[in-house]
């Protein structure tokens, strides 16, 4: 296939001519911009950028909000061939050192709020230079850093004090050279940074774009966060894609969220893990129906109340399955019987999909269960391996198949059900979690001897988890539940601080002394787990 074309700020300057004056980006109750003041923006924006010296292939990072800022940041970065290290907006501590080491950024484009994250670990990130900053920069929060330069964003955007040119850049970016990293859970070490190139952003788009048939005429409601792929590859890109309008919100409101579909005539949106669960608990109305919503990517689509969410809301959920390794090479037919529980067949245009006993990678028949690996029909359309870390590429990609470390089966008419996780990861809220960083934490706390976090079922629709810490205390040694999550709130996000802490004198051991995760598992919760929420212990969103 030609693509030439598969690079998002080619994508947007080439509909700022065919649709300049349509509106594209509109936040709730703020601010918008057409697809030409957009591609003004972007070319603004990137110009302030090079006064920065960004280069080609040069990793920058993001930690912005939901907003315009978010999505010109990745217009500009990819128009001037640079790489977006997308960050998680709740990340701080050691799960945020990791991150900055591991992608070397110079330069971060950082929202203030996040400011006193970057500060507490300014001393472990010796690459990073230079901030620019969006929003307002409080004295004592500048007095706080010692020697990364904090500039401000409005300046670098081409603000009123320093007002960059709004010229094309004239940089040529490539289908196959890198645009963006973006970090997965880690199994048995720190998370993965995704080396994704632009071919492989652009797929994402345009998957949805043909198995969910696009629009122009089509508004795309976004409330996942941007640094993500869901929201950024399968909600945003697939609207530029095919020119339609894109809505965002600042985060997910479950309450919040039949009011903006309806007060935006939205026609699409995404769910994801939890999210359609707690929509379909919200209070009944009597306008749930009356709305334009003819259909929600749902990962997944939960069962239990597939048929009668369809039926309140007036639309249609259609699951699919990806990671952002692999893309999305599973997509339920919009055409086909719904399948209760399938996250769909194989988007055969462009992947390759098998089912196969991992332990010897031969393929399983039909209705056995066994790990999912995935390959590529087109080059540059999949990761190109992780950020150095050559010995977990090689791992993920042994006989020359992606290996996803999920459990899946297909049926005799080409229906895969996911089953479970076959890697020792933990989903929660959306996120996945790393259990390898949760106990790295936890291993510093004063008088833990041992700790193993593991994934506990959650009671909520959607197939999600909750974390339970299993505690090994040092002879002599106390502590409380509530003064373990103290210790875990200042150091890992709000979605990674477990739920459940249990102590207990020693852990299942295998004879190699690995510890039994799966036997923890299996206890699950027992009468000696100590439960965060009916203790009434709060974790919010940012400490």
């Amino acid at each position: 296939m030609d693509k030439t074309d598969w690079v998002v700020s080619k994508v947007v300057a080439a509909q700022a001519r065919a649709r300049g004056d349509k509106v594209f980006l509109q936040e709730i109750g703020g601010r918008a911009l057409t697809y030409g003041e957009t591609d003004t923006a972007t070319n603004r924006l990137a110009n302030g950028l090079m006064k920065h010296g960004v280069a080609h292939g040069e990793r920058v990072g993001v930690m912005l909000p939901n907003g315009l800022e978010i999505c010109l940041t990745w217009f500009a970065l990819s128009r001037l061939g640079a790489v977006n290290v997308f960050i998680n907006t709740a990340y701080k501590g050691a799960f945020l050192t990791h991150l900055l080491n591991n992608a070397e950024t110079r330069l971060i484009l950082i929202a203030a709020e996040f400011l006193p994250w970057l500060a507490d670990i300014e001393g472990e990130i010796p690459a990073l230079k230079t901030a620019i900053v969006l929003g307002e920069i409080e004295a004592g929060t500048r007095a706080a850093f010692q020697r990364i330069e904090l500039l401000p964003y409005a300046e670098a955007a081409g603000g009123d004090q320093d007002r960059s040119p709004a010229d094309a850049v004239e940089r040529e970016v490539a289908y196959h050279d890198i645009g963006a990293i973006m970090y997965t859970s880690g199994t048995t070490g720190p998370s993965k940074g995704v080396l994704m190139p632009h071919a492989h952003l652009y797929l994402m788009g345009y998957g949805v774009v043909e198995n969910l048939r696009l629009s122009e005429a089509d508004i795309y409601y976004i409330c996942m966060p941007l640094f993500h792929a869901n929201a950024l590859l399968l909600q945003l890109f697939c609207s530029l894609i095919v020119g339609c309008k894109v809505v965002i919100a600042p985060r997910f409101s479950a309450s919040a969220w039949l009011d903006h579909v309806r007060e935006h005539g939205v026609t699409v949106t995404n769910t994801l893990g939890v999210m359609a669960g707690f929509i379909f608990r919200q209070p009944e109305r009597p306008e749930d129906a009356d709305n334009a919503l003819r259909l929600i990517l749902a990962v997944p689509a939960p069962t239990e109340i597939h048929e009668a969410f369809e039926q309140r809301f007036n639309t249609r959920l259609i699951e699919g399955y990806g990671m952002t390794e692999v893309n999305i090479p599973l997509y339920h037919p919009l055409d086909g019987p719904y399948r209760p529980g399938s996250c769909g067949k194989i988007y055969e245009r462009f992947f390759e999909v098998r089912v196969v006993d991992p332990d010897t990678d031969q393929e399983l028949p039909p209705g056995e269960m066994g790990e999912l690996v995935v390959r590529p029909r087109e080059p540059f359309c999949f990761m190109q391996g992780y950020n150095r870390m050559p010995e977990k590429t090689v791992e993920a990609w042994r006989n020359f198949w992606f290996h996803t470390g999920d459990a899946l089966k297909m049926d005799q008419d080409g229906y895969f059900y996911f089953i479970d996780r076959i890697k020792d990861c933990i989903r929660v809220r959306g996120e996945n979690v790393s259990s390898y960083e949760i106990e790295a934490i936890l291993a510093e706390y004063p008088g833990v001897a041992e700790v193993a976090a593991i994934a506990v079922k959650s009671d909520l629709a959607g197939g999600e988890d909750e974390i339970k810490a299993c505690i090994v205390l040092k002879p002599g040694a106390e502590t409380t539940p509530e003064a373990l999550l103290d210790f875990c709130r200042e150091r890992m996000p709000h979605f990674a601080v477990p739920r459940y802490v249990e102590f207990t004198a020693a852990l299942p051991k295998t004879p190699t002394e690995k510890v039994r995760k799966a036997q923890l598992r299996e206890a699950g919760i027992t009468p000696a787990t100590w439960d965060r929420e009916a203790a009434g212990y709060q974790v919010r969103r940012r400490a």
